[in-house]
């Protein structure tokens, strides 16, 4: 192994073992450096390593600091000694009765002879009943897909990839809203992308900054969540989205709409203005179960055959036996009838958060599942994530978020969905507390 992989194992270790604790500044490279008696190159390359492994997060002026590890087995909050740690980085929704609903579709499944067959390997394309399935999933009142432009990949976040890497040659540069989703930043930096910040607002990206990106050097692409955006829950409106559109079809700049949120809503995609470029992706974690995972891509006519060429280089191609149930699920309208569940869970959630952190600066849509809050000085993302941590609570940093490095939010995301209801009160109470009694 490595000499730079085997000093990250033991720095791993110290975090694991609570030598290094969350929140705490790790030395200086140059001074990590001389005390281990190494290279700098080799320090740079392991303090690169801890970021990679998510362990550890750098602030540019500010140093490298431990991130706050998964809370561990004490006690969870101050208001309740036995209560189970809670995890608001996770964020998979679950309805009530869920698995009930689930069942009785795949009782045929496990039939032998419907079993072989389920069994087999799945084609990108799918199969033309899946197609069908999926072509009624996604539709809305203005948009309606044509199946034979459907693309299955086994999740969301590889129908992301693939429509990248299909679009954008190593080097290339992607337009991406300021904060973005963490592993498209991930996908990015695997598949040699250089991501470009675009100025938003209250409505989303600005058209304006997509032409300015686009005139200092060309964008390969653009990847927009227009729809309950994460982390800020911002949804663009009708208007914007038809400038965005227009934009890129002034530009000839393909998009990478990502949609994974909007079974919670009724919007129509930017698909809709701009079908000859936008390739959409969506899937089925959050909709109807993590462990289902599925994911859509809606591509351009001429484009099936290449995205679909890139799924399969990939090895991203979606499971048989997920397909096989997800037709039954949206057959016999179980999907329909828990997204209406859990479209009333979300609302519930959301109150939760106006009660809990009133007088908060909290940025959350009341349909999503997620909120943003920009925190009050003197604290900072790196140390109200370790105050959080010290109280069993795991929240998201916003330079998680963030794709410019020199301009990192000082705000947590806060993700409303998989911790049970009265965890989600508790939390949110005690985060208030911390808050108010400052670092």
């Amino acid at each position: 192994m490595d000499d730079y992989r085997r000093l990250a194992d033991r720095m791993a270790d110290d975090i694991a073992a609570g030598r290094l604790r969350p929140g705490q500044r790790l030395p200086p490279q140059r001074v990590f450096a001389r005390r281990r008696g190494i290279a700098g190159s080799t320090a740079g390359r392991v303090y690169a390593e801890l970021v990679r492994r998510g362990l550890v997060v750098g602030e540019v002026g500010r140093g490298t600091f431990v991130r706050a590890a998964p809370a561990g087995n004490g006690r969870a909050l101050v208001e309740a000694a036995t209560a189970a740690p809670v995890n608001l980085e996770l964020n998979y929704p679950s309805a009530p009765g869920q698995s009930e609903l689930l069942a009785p579709a795949l009782a045929p499944l496990l039939r032998p002879d419907v079993l072989a067959d389920a069994l087999r390997p799945a084609a990108v394309t799918g199969t033309p009943e899946a197609r069908q399935a999926a072509a009624r999933l996604l539709a809305t009142p203005h948009w309606h897909p044509a199946p034979d432009r459907i693309l299955f990949t086994g999740n969301a976040r590889q129908a992301v990839a693939a429509a990248l890497a299909s679009l954008v040659r190593p080097g290339g540069r992607v337009g991406v809203e300021a904060l973005t989703y963490p592993v498209v930043k991930e996908i990015a930096a695997r598949l040699g992308i250089t991501l470009v910040p675009l100025a938003t607002d209250e409505e989303g990206p600005r058209p304006e900054s997509v032409v300015a990106a686009h005139r200092t050097a060309p964008l390969a692409a653009l990847y927009l969540q227009p729809t309950l955006h994460n982390p800020t829950s911002v949804t663009t409106s009708p208007e914007r989205r038809r400038r965005l559109a227009d934009t890129a079809v002034d530009l000839n700049l393909p998009v990478v709409e990502d949609r994974i949120w909007s079974f919670l809503t009724d919007d129509d995609p930017l698909a809709a203005h701009a079908p000859g470029l936008t390739h959409v992706v969506d899937g089925l974690s959050k909709r109807v179960a993590p462990g289902l995972t599925a994911g859509f891509l809606v591509v351009p006519e001429e484009r099936v055959e290449p995205v679909a060429a890139a799924v399969r280089s990939g090895g991203w191609s979606a499971g048989r036996f997920a397909l096989e149930a997800a037709v039954r699920w949206i057959g016999d309208g179980t999907v329909e009838r828990l997204v209406a569940a859990k479209r009333a869970d979300a609302g519930r959630r959301r109150r939760i958060v106006d009660e809990e952190l009133r007088g908060f600066a909290v940025r959350s849509d009341p349909r999503a599942y997620f909120a943003w809050w920009e925190l009050p000085a003197p604290w900072r993302a790196d140390t109200f994530t370790a105050a959080a941590a010290a109280q069993g609570i795991a929240v998201t940093p916003g330079p998680a978020f963030a794709v410019d490095p020199n301009r990192t939010p000082d705000a947590v995301r806060l993700g409303l969905a998989s911790a049970p209801e009265p965890d989600l009160r508790r939390a949110l109470r005690t985060l208030g507390g911390v808050v108010r009694a400052g670092p």
